[in-house]
């Protein structure tokens, strides 16, 4: 399994804001930190650096800092985005894979329906084996549709579309338990 990198998506501090308003899966960051446990292949962490002044997510702001759970992660590649998709950031992941020979990967973070979303949707068109581990993302309500219904239509999207597959972290654990290392 040599070939598939772990990349987790904007799991940062600010995303407790109360600004954002209410969330789902409150398991999501439990469930990351069981996933960055588990894996001992490639691990990508990318957070978002908002271009927003007043953004709990601006750089040095103390929003911008990953959550603990990823404390004792210990990437392989570590970069900043400023738009929803990680393959558009200050690092070239696509490049990044390539030149490991990585063809799958699996996602998880922050927000379910943007940028966990935004990057499934790239990588697939890009011709990686996408998954996304949906119970280890969350997002929040948006308009007239609850954080929930964001989180099923994204799924629905991914999968319906052929751009990811939906999987729990129960499923890539145990994946990678059972995985010789």
């Amino acid at each position: 399994m040599t070939n598939t990198a772990l990349v987790i998506i904007d799991v940062q501090r600010g995303f407790d804001d109360p600004a954002f308003g209410n969330r789902n899966n409150p398991d999501a960051e439990g469930n990351i930190a069981a996933l960055v446990d588990a894996w001992h292949g490639p691990l990508v962490l990318v957070r978002h650096d908002s271009t927003e002044p007043g953004s709990p997510l601006h750089r040095g702001q103390d929003g911008n800092r990953f959550k603990p759970e990823l404390d004792d992660a210990v990437p392989d590649l570590v970069f900043a985005k400023k738009v929803n998709s990680a393959f558009h950031g200050e690092a070239d992941l696509h490049a990044w894979l390539t030149d490991r020979g990585i063809t799958h990967i699996v996602l998880a973070g922050i927000q379910t329906n943007m940028c966990v979303e935004t990057t499934a949707r790239v990588g697939g068109n890009l011709g990686y084996r996408v998954e996304v581990v949906v119970d280890a993302t969350f997002t929040f309500d948006l308009e007239d549709l609850t954080a929930d219904q964001l989180a099923r239509a994204t799924a629905t999207n991914l999968r319906g579309g052929g751009f990811a597959e939906i999987v729990s972290t129960k499923d890539v654990t145990d994946r990678w338990l059972r995985a010789p290392r």
